[in-house]
């Protein structure tokens, strides 16, 4: 029996856009009592965290579990991704990649979750949606990775649209064949 495609999942610009002044149509604004988010207001100095505002897409959650990929978390937000964002999305506990290190600078000027990724997918096909990756990542991966693989740059301004549903399911059906 053949292995669906891991569909490696970022939060920040994807699922949740941000960087505009407006919210994006069809999305609702949420606040999220993230940990790490409180933590690193404190760490800044801010004596009394608001919760972080985030915008979702409740089609999002629907639509996701429509493709035909085995979903993963692949986000800074990791085990509070399926915490806070993923009831808000009707999506059940996926997994999530607990990355060795965050934000670290890569020797070849990768993405930080670009190696990670590809050791967490060991050998299986995945597609990767996140708002920072580069070309680099692309080839990289084209060249390290053994299976198959999709890098796709979302605008963190609007997120997920509908034509990123209709790529990744084609491209999960093109590798099926």
């Amino acid at each position: 029996m053949a292995h669906r495609p891991l569909l490696m999942l970022d939060v920040d610009g994807p699922i949740a856009p941000f960087d505009r002044v407006l919210r994006p149509r069809g999305y609702r604004t949420h606040r999220v009592p993230s940990q790490t988010w409180r933590q690193r207001q404190l760490d800044k100095g801010v004596t009394d965290p608001k919760p972080l505002r985030v915008w979702l897409n409740p089609t999002h959650g629907p639509s996701l579990l429509a493709l035909p990929y085995d979903l993963v978390w692949a986000t800074a937000w990791r085990h509070e991704a399926d915490e806070h964002l993923a009831p808000l999305l009707g999506l059940p506990k996926l997994p999530y990649v607990n990355w060795e290190s965050m934000n670290h600078k890569d020797p070849d000027g990768l993405h930080w979750k670009t190696r990670q990724l590809v050791c967490w997918a060991d050998q299986q096909p995945f597609a990767w949606v996140d708002d920072e990756i580069g070309p680099q990542d692309t080839e990289w991966i084209a060249a390290n990775h053994p299976g198959r693989a999709l890098t796709l740059k979302i605008d963190r301004r609007y997120g997920l649209r509908p034509e990123h549903f209709t790529q990744l399911t084609q491209w999960a059906e093109e590798i099926a064949r």
